[in-house]
């Protein structure tokens, strides 16, 4: 027996949450990142087949990490499993975890570079699921503060997976050797590491955007300023207090207390040191490519990448 037609209004219906959170826009360098890497190598766009399988599980991640945090909102309008429901949500990013193996087959690359693609990409969502396996157990556990070691192995796996896939697959699939291609993933962990420090010091200073400010107190986020904060003297018995009852009544009833939190945080200069940690880290990633590839136009174009993440964060004093 053969398959049997689905109506395009069911399609349409199980498409609709993902095409919507899609639709709302998101910074998306990590598919630009895949690109100007194998850029480095060949002229043509046979890559852009392979750039949803760094956005799509990015935006699937999204829906279901909104669904374990309990968050309401997302890029500026409320979580997608709040407009359709939990069940309808958790089938559309698991559906968006598997889209990318189409786009693996339907591309034009050798078998070898298909493989390689298969490959990465599984090892990039085991690590992802792995380190918010790490975020989820942090935060339901309200008086765990991980270490820094911990917190950066957290970050390497959750945030720093699907950059790593970024440059990894960009040179292999331009012509890069195995060894280069390891060696560039490692750098770009390195940078989405650098990046989700930032994300945790905007998050509790001018607020990511479609967020709002201190969104990860009410979450219970163990964030890099909240560590930093422990090992700083600040008062962690309050702050504890408070990350359980913002967790309780949500940041609109709890907003002073949020305030609160952030003004603790920030007296033990937390805020700012994890500030200084995540420029260190994204100058170290920037300068572990510029030694692979020291010339070239699109190597101007990776800098400008690394400027956008830095520029918003240098010479301020937060």
């Amino acid at each position: 027996m053969g398959p049997v037609q689905v109506k395009d209004a069911f399609l349409d219906q199980i498409n609709k949450p993902a095409c919507d959170l899609v639709g709302r826009g998101g910074k998306r360098w990590r598919p630009l990142l895949m690109m100007l890497f194998y850029q480095l190598y060949r002229t043509d766009d046979d890559i852009l087949a392979f750039t949803p399988l760094v956005e799509l599980p990015h935006n699937g991640t999204l829906i279901i990490d909104d669904i374990e945090d309990s968050s309401d909102w997302r890029r500026g309008k409320p979580a997608v499993h709040l407009l359709y429901g939990t069940d309808v949500s958790i089938n559309t990013g698991n559906f968006l975890y598997f889209l990318p193996h189409v786009c693996i087959d339907s591309s034009s690359f050798a078998g070898d570079i298909k493989l390689a693609a298969y490959r990465y990409y599984t090892e990039s969502m085991t690590h992802l699921h792995i380190g918010q396996g790490l975020d989820i157990l942090w935060h339901r556990d309200k008086d765990y503060i991980p270490t820094f070691d911990e917190y950066m192995t957290m970050c390497s796996f959750k945030t720093g997976a699907l950059s790593e896939l970024s440059g990894r697959l960009g040179v292999r699939a331009g012509g890069s050797s195995e060894e280069v291609a390891l060696a560039i993933g490692k750098a770009c962990t390195q940078m989405g590491v650098g990046f989700q420090i930032l994300d945790d010091v905007r998050n509790l200073t001018t607020g990511n955007p479609g967020k709002k400010r201190g969104d990860d107190i009410v979450e219970g986020k163990k964030s890099l300023p909240v560590i930093l904060c422990s090992q700083m003297g600040g008062d962690m018995k309050h702050l504890k207090e408070i990350f359980a009852y913002a967790g309780e009544n949500g940041i609109e009833k709890a907003g002073d207390a949020v305030e609160e939190a952030i003004a603790i945080i920030e007296a033990t200069g937390a805020i700012e040191k994890a500030r200084e940690k995540a420029l260190s880290i994204l100058e170290e990633s920037r300068k572990t490519i510029m030694d692979f590839y020291p010339s070239g136009p699109v190597l101007g174009e990776i800098g400008v990448l690394f400027d956008s993440f830095l520029k918003p964060f240098k010479g301020e004093n937060r």
